[in-house]
This record gives C-alpha cells, sequence and structure tokens, in this order.
C-alpha cells in the first residue's frame, strides 16, 4: 500500500480543496471530491457524490463508498475523513507537493489528505484481494471539516454504522476523548453622548473592561479545578471585540466573543450562564451596568471508554500493525462527536507530522503506510 498512498497523496495536495466558508472566493472541495471517486473507481472501489451544500449553485459533495454486502444494513465500520483544507496563508506553492526527508510538504497534507489516502489505499487494498467481508465498510471523504461539519452532518443522515473511525493528526496514536466548545457573545450597553459631557454618557466598552476582568478570573479559576485525565483543563477567553462610534463620543455599546472550551459534562448552556452569573454580579455593583450574554454556537465534548469495542478492536489493529497501541485524548474538537450524538460510538486516528494549519505543514510518509495498514487490518477484524 505504500505506494498507493504515497502517489494519492501528491495528488490530492496539488488539488487546491481550501474551504469556501472560510476563505471568500475559494474553490471548495468539488475537484478533490471527483478526483477522489474517480481514483477509487479505478481501483475497483465504486463509490457515490452525495451533495452535502443546501446552495444549488456551489456544489459541495461527499465522497462515499460501500465494500461488502452493502444494502440498508449497518455497515460493520465506517471510516471518515475530511478533503476541505484550511487557506493557503503564508505557506509558499501550498498546492506544489514537495518530499523531502521521507515527508511530504503542502497544504493539507497532514491535516488530513494523508488520512483520505490511507483510508482509499486500504479499501483499494481490501478490493483487489477479493476480501470477503460480512458487514460493509463504508469509506467517506467528508467536506467543510474546518467550518461548520455540514459534509459529517449530512453523512449520517445517509449512513449507519456500528462504530467508526475519524481520520485526524493524532500522531499514530488512538484519540479516545476530546474538548469542545461553546461561542457566547457579551454585549454592555452604555449611552451615547458628546466626549464633552461625561454627566451624560455612559461608556460601554469601560463596562465590557469589567467583563475581561472578570473573564480572566474565571480562566483562572478553571485551571485551578482537578483536571480530566486525558484532557487537562477547560478554558475561556476573549476572542474578538468591537465598540464605539467615533473618538468624539462616549460609545453606547461594546461587543465581545468569547470562546470556551469544554470538558465533557460541561455544556454550551453551562457556558453562557457562566457568563451570565459574571454579568449579574457586575450589575449588582453598579445601577448603570446594562449587558447580555448569548450562546452563539457549541460543539460537545466527546469521550469513550478505553475499554468499548471500538477502542479495543483499533488497539488490537494497530498493535498487529506496530507492536503497540497508545490511547490519548485531545484538545481540539472533531467530528467524532457528530457521529456519536448519531449513534456511531468511534475513536480519532491518523499519521504523524507537524505544521498543522501553518507555512510548514508535512506528513511522515511512513506513518501514512501504518495508518492505512492499521485500518485494513481493523476492517478486517470487524467486518470480515
Amino acid at each position: 500500500m505504500e505506494r498507493l498512498t504515497s502517489s494519492l497523496l501528491r495528488e490530492l495536495v496539488a488539488i487546491d480543496s481550501v474551504n469556501p466558508s472560510l476563505v471568500a472566493g475559494a474553490r471548495g472541495e468539488a475537484e478533490a471530491a471527483r478526483f477522489v471517486q474517480q481514483w477509487l473507481a479505478s481501483h475497483g472501489v465504486a463509490a457515490e457524490l452525495q451533495e452535502a451544500s443546501a446552495d444549488a449553485a456551489f456544489s459541495r459533495p461527499n465522497v462515499v463508498a460501500c465494500i461488502g454486502p452493502g444494502g440498508d444494513a449497518t455497515a460493520g465500520l465506517l471510516i471518515v475523513a475530511h478533503i476541505d483544507t484550511v487557506g493557503a496563508g503564508d505557506m509558499r506553492e501550498p498546492f506544489t507537493p514537495r518530499e523531502r526527508d521521507g515527508r511530504l510538504y503542502g497544504r493539507g497534507a497532514l491535516d488530513i489528505k494523508s488520512g483520505v489516502a490511507a483510508m482509499c489505499a486500504a479499501a483499494a487494498s481490501l478490493v483487489e484481494q477479493n476480501a470477503k467481508l460480512s458487514k460493509s465498510l463504508v469509506i467517506a471523504a467528508v467536506v467543510d471539516e474546518e467550518c461548520n461539519s455540514i459534509g459529517t452532518q449530512a453523512l449520517v443522515k445517509q449512513v449507519r454504522a456500528e462504530a467508526a473511525v475519524v481520520l485526524e493528526p493524532t500522531d499514530l496514536r488512538l484519540c479516545i476523548a476530546h474538548k469542545g466548545y461553546a461561542w457566547v457573545e457579551v454585549i454592555t450597553r452604555g449611552r451615547a453622548a458628546h466626549g464633552s459631557l461625561p454627566d451624560e454618557g455612559r461608556d460601554a466598552i469601560a463596562y465590557m473592561g469589567r467583563v475581561l476582568a472578570r473573564v480572566e478570573a474565571l480562566d483562572c479559576e478553571l485551571a485551578a479545578r482537578p483536571p480530566h485525565a486525558l484532557l487537562g483543563r477547560g478554558s475561556i477567553h476573549a476572542s474578538l471585540i468591537s465598540g464605539g462610534q467615533e473618538l468624539s463620543s462616549y460609545p453606547a455599546e461594546c461587543r465581545m466573543q468569547i470562546e470556551r472550551r469544554t470538558l465533557p459534562g460541561e455544556t454550551g448552556t453551562h457556558a453562557e450562564a457562566e457568563l451570565r452569573d459574571i454579568l449579574t454580579a457586575l450589575a449588582a455593583k453598579d445601577a448603570d451596568f446594562r449587558a447580555e450574554a448569548k450562546l452563539l454556537a457549541e460543539r460537545t465534548p466527546y469521550e469513550i471508554s478505553a475499554d468499548s469495542p471500538i477502542a479495543s478492536a483499533a488497539a488490537n489493529a494497530l498493535r498487529r500493525v506496530t507492536g503497540s497501541a497508545e490511547m490519548c485524548g485531545m484538545a481540539f474538537w472533531t467530528d467524532t462527536a457528530l457521529l456519536a450524538e448519531a449513534g456511531i460510538p468511534g475513536v480519532v486516528f491518523g499519521p504523524r507530522g507537524r505544521g498543522l494549519h501553518g507555512a510548514d505543514e508535512y506528513v511522515k510518509l511512513d506513518s501514512m503506510v501504518v495508518c492505512a495498514a492499521a485500518l485494513r487490518e481493523l476492517a478486517t477484524r470487524l467486518c470480515g
């Protein structure tokens, strides 16, 4: 599979599939999706393009392939990797794959076109060797993971599976837990007035300064709590802030968007309540203080037992390929949480590399081959 994975990865990196929800005017995933579908077909794997976008004018298709019995039966295993990437940023020649010292550089090489290549190569290998599967294996290259996850949200409406592997860069470790996040907007209300009339004006930006001090204190409180065994501590930080209209006026309004990174057991409602408590306490000290908090969006944390069937099976598959298996937690959110909400338990797994979203993103090619071999082993055990 080494030849299959490395050549496929080079071709995938050469295709610009920057997420158009992140970068205005970006080309999106359609070309990459068509290429993956055609590559699979050329290796005996029938695959479909399934539209994930509600915008008829701009196609954003998932690639979904089923090996084995198929039909309406629940798949034995679902393997998912995303084909969108973040923007090129300051990466030099981001869509020109460059190989050096066993590493392949390029935008998406690590995150996670290497995973797409690994799962496709594993599927092609099963077909080539005429593997007899008693349960179906489904592989899916999905769109939009880097922003709103419309690809996985569409996928879970079409596919049922007993278990899943979501491919992300994990240094060949098995991730069984990851953090979630909640985005909350806080608005402080002042009173507009000429800058020369301090008795008439109320400074909404100064009010927000009080909120910021309490947010910093809350982050310190979160840091002092007992950490999660795999994920460490929760956190909160101010991400965006705006307010005022001109230098000569008291600002009537200030807005701040806050991110709260959550641990298993914490929710967006919980994060919103933390901010509301801060505002209530500040209002009790100043009758002129007016503010509100609103939850904008959330993604739930994820955790599965190391003894669960999918975690145990994945660990055994990795041990058969490499001799060892390490469990871990990851700070970033993944689509695994969406699969779990749809009743599909999973683990996160993927190759080694560095430069995630950066100027020198690369994947270690030997780890991608290990990844493909482990996926093939797992699929054989769970489906065959």
